[in-house]
């Protein structure tokens, strides 16, 4: 074993902690009501990893266009059940480094930033639980990394079987050009949009309330709302009343402007512009996962309803599913309690 092996978890953060950041950026507002950053060299990479708790790991993925921050209601509650619970802002967020490249987001890469993540803290294996992409990032680390996870949580989104054609190809043929998936693959374009007015980006996306799924299932076909023409929507001007109810308070809002402000939408973008290549990559890769899993569904959540993890329970035998009634997209800042219920009460089932 090389002598960074060797290194004791307080040494690997302090050497982490003097790396320098992949690009300039001014000092970032705190993160309201959430632990301080540690900071850790996970699989190149310099992490920020947030971390609440002692017991079993319990490490959280957030997806787009989210942070860590963004489980600032489960990491207490699974502390206080006798969970560790760690979330990092990942690959291209928050205070996490931002390689410039586009194939440096590729779903191997992603995957080893969290196997990272647990040999710079000497965590032999963890729950990984993820919501949105860090979902589709967790259902793939029980699939490509086994002997890392205990067990698997997707929050929203589930496990899916391999499609016969490229990612892109399908959303193409069946939700257009507009798409917001299919628009995001031209460099340069999303992320322009996106940070135009960061404030009005997250005051329209991170909302509750503003359509559940009975009206969306009555939208005529050809109707943009069923495109999911997201970058249209924000290139619109602002309306003088927005749908539903903000799922931040005034300073959580605050916080991720600062953030994005900072550091752009670039990298997360970037996710997305590898998912062809990720379909390529894991062509072999057989889709199974043994561990016990849990899949979190939102009543409400229009773009990954509940029926998408419909056959889940042929590549994960070990599989419950519950629902959450009344809940959008964004389900652990939309309904925290009830997702916290629903996570303590399957953790001390399976781990404590």
């Amino acid at each position: 074993m090389s002598r960074a092996g060797r290194l004791s978890r307080r040494e690997l953060i302090a050497a982490a902690a003097s790396l320098p950041v992949l690009s300039s950026m001014r000092p970032a507002l705190a993160a309201p009501t959430f632990p301080e950053p540690l900071f850790v060299r996970a699989n190149g990479l310099r992490m920020a990893v947030y971390e609440q708790g002692k017991g079993v790991p319990v490490v959280f993925s957030h997806g787009f266009p989210e942070l860590a921050y963004s489980w600032r209601h489960q990491l207490p509650a699974l502390a206080d059940a006798g969970f560790r619970a760690l979330a990092p802002d990942q690959r291209g967020y928050g205070l996490t480094d931002r390689p410039e490249a586009v194939d440096a987001y590729g779903i191997r890469d992603l995957c080893g930033d969290l196997i990272g993540l647990l040999d710079a803290l000497e965590i032999d294996k963890a729950i990984f639980c993820g919501h949105d992409w860090g979902g589709g990032i967790v259902w793939n680390l029980g699939v490509l990394h086994p002997e890392r996870v205990l067990g698997v949580i997707g929050v929203n989104t589930p496990m899916s079987p391999r499609p016969p054609i490229p990612p892109t190809q399908l959303l193409r043929r069946l939700l257009g050009e507009d798409n917001y998936i299919v628009a995001f693959q031209d460099v340069g374009v999303a992320e322009k949009v996106l940070g135009k007015d960061t404030r009005k980006t997250f005051q329209l996306l991170l909302r509750r309330g503003a359509q559940d799924a009975e009206t969306f299932a009555k939208l005529p076909a050809d109707a943009p709302e069923r495109k999911f023409q997201l970058l249209e929507m924000l290139e619109s001007p602002m309306p003088a009343e927005l749908p539903g109810e903000p799922v931040l308070t005034d300073e959580e809002l605050e916080f991720f402007v600062d953030t994005f402000e900072r550091t752009g939408f670039a990298g997360g973008v970037n996710w997305y512009r590898n998912i062809d290549r990720n379909w390529q990559d894991t062509a072999d890769v057989e889709l199974h996962i043994d561990q016990p899993c849990l899949y979190v569904g939102a009543e409400d959540d229009v773009v990954l309803p509940p029926s998408s993890a419909n056959g889940m329970e042929a590549m994960v035998p070990n599989l419950e599913k519950v629902t959450i009634p009344g809940c959008g997209h964004w389900t652990q800042q939309e309904k925290p309690a009830e997702l916290n219920e629903i996570l303590v009460s399957w953790l001390q089932k399976h781990f404590a």
